[in-house]
């Protein structure tokens, strides 16, 4: 059975944190990134290139890794390293063994890397390769199978704590 941790950061090598306003609801292990308005959001673009973002919880104030974040407070973002340990958000109907490679589902949360005959496995290119792997965010460091979960709470202003897993940044 997997722990179930009280926090987003599990291990943490430089310590790189800062604060943003949030454009919309965020919850504590969702994949952020910048807007054009210097606000963070979800991360969008599901298995496009990512930076390793991710909303913490405000320990600060208190909060739990339950408490999300509402449009327009300040959330505490973390920017971990390769090696960094986070427990993140796994999206619904995701099925994953340790050592999966995950990568954006596009709403801020992680789904399993699934390759395709278009990935740099079927190409020449060294550059190829090395554009392609940039959509990988991190390894999945616990099994987690969720294909039971409903699809609506991905979309939900919380999460339950059967969708946090333990993964390592690349």
């Amino acid at each position: 059975m997997a722990i179930k941790h009280n926090t987003i950061i599990l291990k943490d090598y430089l310590k790189v944190f800062n604060e943003f306003t949030a454009s919309a609801a965020i919850i504590p292990g969702q994949l952020v990134e910048l807007t054009s308005a210097g606000k963070v959001q979800k991360h969008s673009g599901a298995g496009k290139t990512a930076m390793t973002m991710f909303a913490i919880e405000d320990a600060l104030q208190g909060k739990a890794i339950d408490e999300a974040y509402a449009a327009n407070d300040q959330v505490r973002v973390w920017t971990p390293q390769r090696g960094d340990e986070v427990y993140a958000l796994l999206a619904d109907e995701e099925s994953v063994i340790i050592g999966d490679f995950l990568e954006s589902n596009g709403g801020g949360y992680l789904r399993k890397v699934v390759r395709t005959n278009e990935s740099w496995e079927s190409t020449d290119s060294q550059q190829a390769k090395s554009q392609y792997d940039k959509h990988i965010v991190g390894v999945a460091l616990e099994a987690k199978d969720l294909t039971s979960l409903a699809t609506e709470s991905s979309s939900a202003a919380t999460a339950t704590t059967t969708q946090y897993i333990k993964m390592m940044v690349l």
